[in-house]
């Protein structure tokens, strides 16, 4: 068995939650990382698409941002407007899964990535909504990416940038918003997955040597855990190739790896 680290275990582990010949919409990051080490692994025939136009994107490196022109290459299938995408694409309702990176994440799957800190007067001024926020709202499931820690996992979000569960139990029915909202937060230490009724996010499974207590120290909110929790099973040989193999490639591409970020 190989070794690897805990953020080749994260994206390993998002990776194989991608269904193969589900519609995925991509957030340029983590997300893409994922989404295209399925395609690459599990799920070859995984159709991604970004809010840039590209259907069926086949990048052969991590694109720098949705405008990279890696993503319309071929053989991506083809490129849409942007409008396209998300009106008869994601408001249509024909895209399976959303997959989304955050800056902060609370309990009931509601992301930031807008400001930390007061809007007006931000500690950190984060890249925006762009597409997530319609993602979150229309996908039919949503997946989330993101390396986990007491910043990230916050019992209140500064902001409100994409909505997830809302304030838990039916508040998302309330809202109005089609979909199951988000299914699974991927982190570097566990899988979170939302608790039946009250769709409060629950550790289902940890890492391989990742304790509760790890996890809870990482975590602003009083985390609860699944009455059974699985342990995740470990990259294999050809994952790990995989990735590090297109890890390889962007960096020589672009002098740095996508997505680390």
């Amino acid at each position: 068995m190989m070794t690897y680290s805990t953020s080749e275990m994260m994206t390993v582990a998002a990776a194989r939650r991608l269904r193969n010949g589900s519609v995925c919409f991509v957030g340029i990051g983590l997300p893409s990382k994922a989404a295209n080490l399925a395609r690459l692994t599990s799920a070859p025939d995984v159709v991604l698409i970004y809010e840039s136009g590209p259907i069926g994107a086949k990048p052969t490196v991590l694109p720098l941002s949705i405008g990279d022109g890696e993503l319309a290459a071929p053989p991506a299938d083809t490129v849409v407007s942007t409008s396209e995408i998300f009106r008869y694409w994601l408001q249509g309702g024909r895209v399976d899964v959303g997959f989304l990176g955050a800056a902060q994440v609370d309990r009931f799957g509601n992301i930031n990535t807008t400001v930390v800190g007061d809007y007006h007067h931000p500690k950190v001024r984060l890249p925006g909504a762009g597409g997530a926020p319609e993602i979150a709202g229309s996908a039919k499931s949503v997946l989330i990416i993101l390396k986990q820690s007491a910043r990230s996992f916050v019992d209140k979000l500064d902001f409100i940038t994409s909505v997830g569960h809302g304030e838990g139990g039916d508040s998302r029915k309330r809202l109005g918003l089609p979909g199951a909202g988000p299914v699974g937060i991927i982190t570097d230490l566990c899988i979170m997955e939302p608790e039946a009724g009250t769709h409060e996010f629950v550790v289902t499974a940890l890492h391989p040597g990742v304790t509760r207590e790890q996890v809870v120290a990482a975590t602003g909110w009083e985390i609860r855990f699944a009455d059974t929790v699985a342990v995740s099973e470990e990259p294999t040989e050809v994952e790990l190739t995989a990735l590090r193999d297109l890890e390889a490639r962007t960096a020589a591409a672009h002098g740095q790896v996508a997505g680390e970020a």
